[in-house]
């Protein structure tokens, strides 16, 4: 694929940026609206996106990139406080994403490709940390990462203010050490 010009590249970053702040307000917002919060023409957004199927799309693969990169800056003093680490900021990531992909999933109909290949992203980054908290001996040996990340979009997406969710999360997380 070409490089985009410096020009053309930063009006997708900025229809992007307007989609993701629109997106996470929830509600419907119009392609019109993006344009307008991105302050480029319907021109432009439609060149870059050409429908709001597109545009869901990349903000989410954006997203899910900042996710995985995450998994690599993941620090903490000990390897089982970098993955809960990383885990919380997954859970943070289901919880903004949430009107996201309701409305990916709306769009996709039967084709959850995206969806799918966001979660295959996800435990490849994951995968490492996990591995290096079971080699310290930190964490329980009896769940895959496929569990925990399904434990975690299962909190993650309960409707409820984050001070009725975060001590279930925090609790769940803590069950993942070793007795």
């Amino acid at each position: 694929m070409p490089t985009k010009r410096a020009d053309a590249q930063r009006n997708r970053d900025k229809i992007l940026a307007a989609a993701r702040q629109a997106f996470s307000e929830g509600g419907e917002t119009s392609m019109a609206e993006i344009s307008r919060r991105a302050d480029v023409g319907m021109a432009t957004l439609y060149r870059n996106f050409p429908g709001r199927r597109e545009l869901l799309e990349a903000v989410y693969a954006d997203e899910v990139t900042a996710l995985c990169e995450a998994a690599e800056r993941a620090t903490g003093e000990t390897p089982g406080a970098a993955l809960r680490t990383w885990l919380l900021q997954f859970a943070a990531f289901i919880t903004a994403k949430r009107a996201v992909a309701t409305e990916l999933l709306t769009q996709l109909g039967t084709d959850e490709s995206v969806m799918h290949e966001g979660r295959t992203a996800g435990l490849a980054a994951g995968r490492p940390l996990l591995e290096a908290a079971l080699k310290s001996g930190e964490v329980r040996n009896d769940l895959t990462l496929e569990q925990i990340f399904d434990m975690v979009v299962a909190i993650a997406t309960i409707h409820a203010p984050a001070d009725y969710v975060d001590p279930i999360l925090q609790t769940a997380l803590d069950g993942l050490l070793k007795p």
